[in-house]
């Protein structure tokens, strides 16, 4: 593919070098009649080309190689130039078009006998970033018809060159001042020499999966509509800072036909996948232990008639954002919709502030649940699909903001994602030095450039022989990263270490309401959940035949990204078996339960009742701050607050002990904070069963 392009590349050139004023050549005896059979062979490509050229739909990329070979015995005819032009345009290297534009313009003895000429040429200057050039040439432009004599193309309206001309103001503008990132090709492992795109990533970025049209197999099929290679799903891990080769997911995910990634649960365990039946629908597959499941198709109140092409699930996995054409309910093109999948309402449009007149396209929600980042061909693109930025605010969507210059282009920039931190953003891109088609790029966010700081010393001062002094450094500038902790690890069996399957509950511990159920991968016994900032956490993890156990992360509001690794490890009910209860709260020196407790407390009362033999003594512990007599003290009201609890809840008194450890009993050092932290706590212990 490399190869193709260069040759292609020389190729328009040298087109350029012919004499300026040349005019148009036919394919005609009266021009070669002297080489007749070069001559037969080149109608027999232009004819081969324009059959492609000229179906319905139009088969640009058969086309292509037919005109090519007719252009290596005439390179001088406008009309061949047009349609090699608009092939390119159609394709996914649309820069190789320009050249051959501007040679047509140069050859046409009047550019009005084509009246797509101008309007071309227009788009292969406005795809090459030449916005003064294109905005000219669409200025010169003339509405078209589907019925025009050059060929029975899409129409273009006076609204699309008043758009384009839009557009390439917006790209001059965004263009004067560029956003700080890094553009990293993904490399080999991931990249091929065919289009690869889709990407979507784990929260942690610790899996990729993403759609190649690469051959599946040495016989693998085309597809006759594109005469392209059947799109297939493909994953990776990483390792490290890279990725490992990628594979093809295989069946029952991968079928015969075009299947391609859509969007991943932030924990990696579902998938949403495009499949090309009933216009286009959404299915789902299910990560169990290291096989996807079986792709099922998405709700009817989601999937329609019509073509529903990209989904994002909110973090809870209560909601669903997704792309569908459908006309009820639209502004106009592609909208974007949101459905709760826990009830049985229709699907919302998300209204004029997101989606625009024109199409909207690839959403993607991070995992802190109000930032939202979409393509749109409105708002202030720079041509073709744009990515935006828009944040949750007081049940409101903002203003989209462009992600500007040079992550967006004038061409389609789609299936942006981002890691959980916002430090890294995932997308495919057609840009020079890939390898081949479209590529897989890594975008690597910067924030603002740090404001330089001169030095106070004057250089005429300086000696040659004496040491130059340090400049002094400007102050590190933040980047924004995204408000939500990433919880992250194994889930095993105390005793024999073996991993587990087991369900994950979020507990919003002031409300005591569940937020969300995750599960642990049922191989490895590994989880991930996001926690966006702003909640008091109760973590709750359960599986039969075990004692529950709980975590508590209280983050307050504005918390900033981390990542935590907190291996879990269950224990089954036993006589002498402890578990601590990380979301039992009192205020300081008091032993008061908060009614952040309740779900705690409510989870200690089920075990209970769905236990009738077994019997427990409260514990509660304190660090060494104070005197002992005093702690001791506090620790005996604590565990007997968590006792009279339950007993007035209808649990027996006489399963029940209370005991007072006061600081006798650490589990760590009282050196410092977080030890201390640790030390204080209320824990149950199985005296019989």
């Amino acid at each position: 593919m490399q190869r193709i392009l260069l040759s292609g590349i020389l190729l328009a050139t040298s087109l350029l070098a012919i004499e300026a004023q040349a005019q148009s050549v036919e394919f005609s005896k009266d021009e070669f009649g002297t080489d007749k059979q070069g001559l037969k062979e080149a109608l027999r490509e232009l004819k081969a080309g324009d059959e492609a050229y000229q179906a319905d739909p139009a088969r640009y990329g058969a086309a292509l190689p037919h005109y090519l070979a007719a252009q290596q015995f005439n390179a001088s005819n406008a009309s061949l130039n047009v349609k090699i032009g608009d092939c390119y345009l159609h394709s996914g290297t649309k820069t190789l078009a320009l050249p051959y534009l501007q040679k047509a313009k140069v050859l046409a003895l009047d550019p009005a006998s084509d009246p797509r000429l101008h309007y071309l040429l227009a788009r292969a200057l406005h795809l090459s970033a030449r916005w003064a050039e294109a905005s000219k040439e669409y200025q010169l432009s003339s509405p078209t018809s589907a019925s025009d004599k050059a060929r029975e193309s899409e129409p273009v309206t006076a609204e699309d060159l008043a758009r384009r001309i839009r557009e390439c103001r917006n790209g001059q503008e965004l263009e004067k001042n560029p956003v700080r990132v890094f553009i990293d090709n993904a490399g080999p492992s991931v990249n091929s020499a065919y289009s690869d795109y889709g990407p979507v990533v784990s929260a942690d970025e610790g899996m990729l999966l993403f759609t190649s049209r690469r051959p599946n197999g040495p016989n693998a099929p085309k597809d006759p509509a594109t005469d392209g290679y059947f799109e297939d799903i493909y994953q990776t891990a990483a390792r490290g800072q890279n990725w490992q080769p990628a594979t093809n997911l295989g069946a029952p995910v991968n079928t015969a036909g075009h299947d391609a990634t859509v969007g991943l649960a932030p924990d990696g365990q579902r998938l949403l996948v495009y499949a090309d039946e009933n216009g286009g629908d959404l299915r789902e597959t299910e990560l169990q232990g290291a096989a996807w499941t079986k792709t099922q198709r998405l709700p009817g109140r989601i999937n329609s008639k019509y073509h529903e092409s990209s989904a994002a699930y909110s973090p809870d996995g209560r909601y669903l954002y997704f792309v569908s054409d459908k006309p009820e309910g639209s502004r106009g093109g592609r909208d974007i919709y949101k459905v709760d999948l826990a009830g049985k309402g229709l699907p919302e449009n998300l209204g004029p502030v997101i989606n625009s007149p024109y199409g909207e396209e690839a959403v993607f929600l991070m995992p802190d649940g109000k930032t939202l980042y979409f393509s749109s061909e409105g708002h202030n693109s720079m041509g073709g699909y744009d990515i935006f930025k828009s944040t949750l605010r007081e049940g409101k969507w903002s203003e989209p903001e462009n992600l500007g210059w040079p992550i967006n282009t004038p061409d389609d920039d789609v299936f942006f994602v981002t890691s959980a931190s916002g430090r890294h953003g995932y997308y495919s891109s057609d840009r020079p030095g890939g390898l081949g088609g479209k590529d897989i790029y890594r975008i690597t966010f910067l924030g603002p450039e740090k404001p330089p700081v001169l030095s106070e010393e004057s250089p005429l001062l300086a000696s040659r022989l004496a040491p130059l002094a340090q400049p002094p450094l400007a102050p590190p500038v933040a980047v924004a990263t995204a408000q939500v902790t990433i919880l992250k690890g194994t889930v095993t069996d105390a005793a024999t270490k073996q991993p587990l399957v087991a369900t994950i509950e979020l507990v919003d511990n002031t409300t005591s309401q569940t937020i969300a159920s995750f599960h642990s991968n049922a191989t490895s016994g590994k989880y991930l959940v996001s926690l966006p900032s702003g909640t008091n956490y109760g973590i709750v993890v359960r599986q039969d035949g075990y004692l529950f156990h709980s975590e508590n992360f209280d983050l307050p509001a504005g918390a900033a990204y981390a990542e935590v690794v907190k291996d879990i490890p269950l224990k089954k009910l036993e006589v002498g078996v402890v578990i601590v209860l990380n979301n039992l709260f009192f205020d300081t020196g008091k032993a008061i339960l908060r009614p952040e407790s309740t779900a705690e407390l409510e989870r200690l009362q089920t075990l209970l009742a769905d236990q009738p033999a077994i019997r427990l003594e409260m514990a509660g512990h304190t660090d060494n701050v104070g005197k002992p007599a005093a702690n001791q003290d506090l620790s005996q009201r604590r565990a007997q607050a968590v006792v009279a609890y339950l007993t007035a809840h209808g649990i027996a008194a006489d399963r029940l002990t209370a005991a007072g450890y006061g600081d006798t009993r650490p589990v760590t050092s009282n050196a410092t904070p977080t030890g201390r932290q640790l030390n204080r706590r209320t824990e149950f212990k199985v005296t019989g069963k």
